[in-house]
């Protein structure tokens, strides 16, 4: 058996520490929304529970319309997602495959609107949805739509430029091939390349899926008093009460929340783990 190196064991010490440090939040929010209210209260709180209750539980599915906010926000994320990743396919296609004018100035732009806070456009966007609202029926104020649209824009940016790499890698030779044997633009589009830079953009809709789901921002922002479109994240909002916060609550809709993260990325990891190396060779 061979023996490992100090600096190898060192490694993955500290590998397993920073995997700790990581989980240790979500297994302190699993484990409060399991605790009863007695022990999520205590002054001596304990990384373990003797009594699990499922009162947190109900207590969240007992809110009325908390069953149509995660719905809204399975709608909101699921259109952003699909959106986001068609638009940004089409769009690296063509700053990486066509030679135009002020390409080079488009592809930084788009490194610039990565670094605006989001906090710096809200109230413009604000602004915006509101004006929208009475040209495009659907975007305005207190719509679904004014969730979506924003969050497409700035997923865009980023699923456009991290794209391009997986567009770039493709052999134009293979394009050359396919138009040589009668495929037509159309069709190499999407049964040629599409499958080839689909790994790029799963890692694109992971980022969009979760910017999305978790979005506080523009919800409390957008949504003022339709209260019917709002989404999950505004459904913790009524566990905090002036006479004491539902932690317990709290931690249970948050539980609940991150389920759908998980299910996405689980049904996802085999294609975003596996790069685009090996998949194209000239």
């Amino acid at each position: 058996m061979r023996v490992r190196r100090p600096w190898r064991l060192a490694a993955e010490a500290a590998a397993v520490l920073i995997a700790v440090v990581v989980a240790f939040p979500l297994y302190w929010m699993v484990l409060s929304a399991f605790k009863p209210a007695s022990e999520v209260q205590s002054s001596n709180p304990r990384p373990w529970t003797l009594n699990p209750s499922l009162d947190a539980f109900r207590r969240v599915f007992d809110q009325q319309d908390f069953g149509r906010y995660f719905l809204n926000s399975l709608l909101v994320a699921g259109t952003v997602v699909v959106a986001s990743a068609l638009i940004a396919f089409l769009a690296a296609t063509a700053v990486t495959r066509f030679k135009f004018k002020m390409r080079t100035t488009v592809l930084i732009m788009f490194l610039v609107a990565q670094m605006v806070p989001v906090e710096a456009l809200t109230i413009p966007m604000f602004f915006l949805m509101r004006d929208l609202g009475d040209s495009v029926p659907g975007v305005g104020l207190n719509t679904l739509g004014s969730l979506i649209l924003p969050h497409i824009a700035f997923s865009l940016p980023f699923a456009i430029w991290m794209l391009r790499g997986f567009v770039k890698a493709v052999p134009e030779s293979l394009e050359e091939a396919a138009y040589l044997d009668g495929a037509s633009r159309t069709r190499f589009l999407w049964q040629i390349l599409f499958p080839l830079v689909l790994p790029g953009l799963i890692a694109t809709s992971v980022f969009s899926f979760i910017s999305t789901w978790n979005d506080f921002l523009f919800a409390k922002s957008f949504i003022i008093s339709a209260t019917e479109n709002s989404t999950l994240p505004m459904a913790l909002l009524v566990f905090f009460k002036d006479e004491g916060n539902d932690w317990g609550g709290i931690m249970a809709a948050s539980t609940i929340m991150t389920i759908p993260v998980l299910v996405f990325f689980v049904l996802v990891q085999r294609r975003l783990a596996s790069g685009l190396g090996g998949a194209v060779k000239d």
